[in-house]
Order: C-alpha cells, then sequence, then structure tokens
C-alpha cells in the first residue's frame, strides 16, 4: 500500500515539474514574440526567469498575461486568416468560374459521349441554379 501512494506522490511532483516547465517555456517565448518590449527589456526577463524563475513566471503572468492572451489572440486570428486565404485562392472563390468550369466539364462529357444531352442540361441547371 505504501508503493501505491508513493507513486501518486511521485506523480504530482512530475506533474507540477512539467507544469512548471511549460509555464516557463510559454513565458519566453511570449517575451520574444512581444514587439513592444526592446532588447533591453527582454534580456532582463530573461535574466529575471534564470536567477528567480518562479517569481518572475508569476510576476510577469500577472504583469503581462492580458498582453499576453491578446497577443496570442492576434496570431490565432492572423493564422485563420491566412488559412481561410489560401483556401479561397486555391478553391477558386468567384462562384461564376466554378459556375462556368462545371458547365465546361459537362459539355466535355457530353463530346466524349458519357452522358447524354438530357444528363448535360440537367448538370447545366444545378449549376446555374447554384451560381
Amino acid at each position: 500500500m505504501n508503493s501505491f501512494w508513493d507513486f501518486i506522490v511521485w506523480l504530482f511532483w512530475f506533474y507540477v515539474v512539467i507544469a512548471c516547465i511549460w509555464i516557463f517555456i510559454t513565458v519566453i517565448v511570449d517575451i520574444f514574440r512581444d514587439h513592444s518590449l526592446n532588447g533591453w527589456m527582454k534580456a532582463l526577463w530573461v535574466l529575471f526567469l534564470v536567477f528567480v524563475p518562479f517569481l518572475a513566471a508569476f510576476i510577469y503572468l500577472i504583469a503581462r498575461g492580458r498582453g499576453m492572451a491578446e497577443r496570442n489572440a492576434a496570431r490565432v486570428a492572423e493564422s485563420q486568416a491566412a488559412s481561410a486565404d489560401y483556401i479561397r485562392s486555391v478553391a477558386g472563390s468567384s462562384g461564376s468560374s466554378s459556375t462556368a468550369a462545371e458547365i465546361e466539364k459537362g459539355k466535355q462529357l457530353l463530346d466524349s459521349g458519357a452522358i447524354t444531352q438530357a444528363e448535360f442540361d440537367a448538370l447545366k441547371s444545378k449549376a446555374l441554379q447554384s451560381a
């Protein structure tokens, strides 16, 4: 029974160490991504984190936590906007060109004999309705 509780205590301390490492890395990354801090302030924060890590991390999170969250939200929004722009550019954002492309593909299928005139007319009317 003693070994089970030793394992639970070990697991707790392992969690605490991993959480602290995660917080320190997050703070250091935020320090270097923050464009409002000049080089000297970044160096002072890093020195503070090296010599008094727990106190420095707590002070940083209290003093600059809101800005940290705002910068992170801005990065996420920028990334989502870039991803949406890329998807639009790849998919072809204009509806008329995709409608024309569908009709052109249908015409090629009709010319090759893969579909009948009635099927082409149905495909064409569907494409025109979706535009």
